[in-house]
């Protein structure tokens, strides 16, 4: 048996250095389009001192070779959209350092219909 150079039998074999999959700024209807997502699940972790972090998993996508990470979100976005009432807070996940709260986009009720006025229902 051949001993590993690396060490590590999981290690990958392609060594390039790892590089934010974006360079900007995620924008505001980007941060509410990502939540309102219901296959990309987002959790917001908050810690004993206070400290908020939205975030979510971004899967590996093989044709562009990006992915694989985790992605957090601006946290003045989301705690702005928290404050009017966009997205809501899960069922708490408590360790004894920070509670773990799932993310989703908050259901808006129905817009009422329009009334029908009189005068066309009398033609």
């Amino acid at each position: 048996m051949t001993p590993l150079t690396s060490g590590n039998a999981y290690a990958p074999h392609d060594r390039r250095p790892a590089r934010p999959v974006s360079g900007t700024r995620i924008s505001a209807p980007d941060t509410a389009r990502i939540i309102a997502d219901p296959s990309t699940p987002v959790f917001v972790t908050v810690q004993a001192d206070g400290r908020r972090r939205y975030g979510y998993w971004r899967p590996y996508d093989p044709t562009t070779g990006q992915g694989g990470c985790y992605v957090a979100l601006p946290t003045d976005e989301c705690d702005s959209l928290h404050a009017a009432g966009r997205i809501t807070l899960g069922e708490p996940v408590v360790d004894p350092s920070r509670t773990t709260y799932r993310v989703r986009a908050a259901r808006t009720p129905a817009r009422p219909l329009r009334s029908v006025p009189a005068r066309a229902l009398a033609a």
